[in-house]
């Protein structure tokens, strides 16, 4: 079962979470193969996102969804792992080349030094001309060398955008996609016992192998890295794979996309058809249905009002 758990250690300037993504990223993978499965690099990296948008968005006090996003110039043009506030989580890659045995993130994304990293926060209930907050980083370290881990990514991009000390142990394979995060609280910056504190436990954090995160349930992992700290766990909360794809969303689309255009499609295909590239769900409208988009709705006759 998919379980996020948090923790504090008492007296310590530290909080933690641990995330393990079970049947939904299955699920997630299993809707995939059934059109083009990811390379095992392009799947680990995902998953590994994946773990991590779940555990940034878990870490935030906002009513919104967080994206998490990487593009660059490498075989991998974008991939996107998007949570919903109640930890509903999607996820998706587009592959224009060939991914090589082996890829690291770099590779994958960051061929020629044109790889970026992207995180959106985008309000659920957005007011007239509210933007989502964005940021962006490139997928190199201020000194210009390869970032090449998923973790290695963030750590840097909470560092350049947050100002907040993290550090991030992340997994994934065909079974689970896991993540450990721990991060000094920001009230604690510029205290010199805080910064031993957080930077020994984050050293313990570090010695977590990929085998122990995708295996060991949560209090036996806990255990083993932090027996000697006062740890104190709260209920565990229980991400799951959903996707926000509808039919009503694809008809807003092509109604963007216009009449001319949409009726164009028509005659070419004789349907449209819109696959979902997170859950791939396929969408198909016929002439009849192009037509009802653009024909506005007769008028309703009132409503009949009582006699009293």
């Amino acid at each position: 079962m998919s379980e996020l758990h948090k923790f504090v250690f008492e007296g310590q300037p530290v909080r933690g979470m641990l995330v393990r993504l079970d049947e939904g990223w299955q699920d997630l993978l299993r809707r995939r193969a059934e059109r083009a499965p990811f390379a095992p690099e392009l799947r680990s990296m995902l998953g590994e996102m994946t773990a991590a948008a779940v555990l940034m968005q878990a870490n935030l006090k906002f009513k919104g969804a967080l994206v998490l996003q990487v593009f660059g110039d490498g075989p991998v043009k974008l991939a996107v792992a998007e949570v919903q506030p109640e930890l509903a989580f999607r996820a998706t890659a587009t592959v224009v080349g060939e991914v090589e045995a082996g890829a690291d993130l770099s590779a994958l994304l960051d061929a020629h030094g044109k790889g970026r990293c992207a995180i959106t926060l985008d309000p659920k209930d957005r007011q007239p001309g509210q933007q989502p907050y964005q940021g962006i980083v490139p997928l190199r370290a201020p000194d210009g060398s390869r970032l090449r881990s998923v973790a290695a990514m963030l750590e840097h991009y909470m560092q350049q955008s947050e100002q907040l000390q993290t550090r991030l142990v992340l997994a994934a394979d065909a079974q689970a996609a896991a993540g450990l995060l721990l991060q000094r609280l920001p009230s604690a910056q510029e205290d010199a016992a805080a910064d031993e504190a957080f930077q020994r436990i984050a050293m313990l954090g570090a010695t977590l192998s990929r085998e122990e995160l995708l295996s060991l349930d949560a209090a036996t992992l806990l255990h083993r890295l932090f027996w000697q700290e006062p740890l104190r766990r709260f209920e565990p909360l229980a991400p799951r794979f959903v996707c926000t794809c509808s039919r009503e969303r694809v008809r807003g689309m092509l109604r963007g996309l216009g009449r001319e255009d949409s009726e164009s499609l028509i005659a070419e295909r004789g349907v449209v058809e819109v696959g979902c590239e997170f859950c791939g769900t396929q969408y198909r409208f016929d002439a009849v249905d192009v037509g009802e988009l653009f024909t506005p709705q007769r008028n309703q006759p009132p409503a009949s009002r009582s006699l009293q």
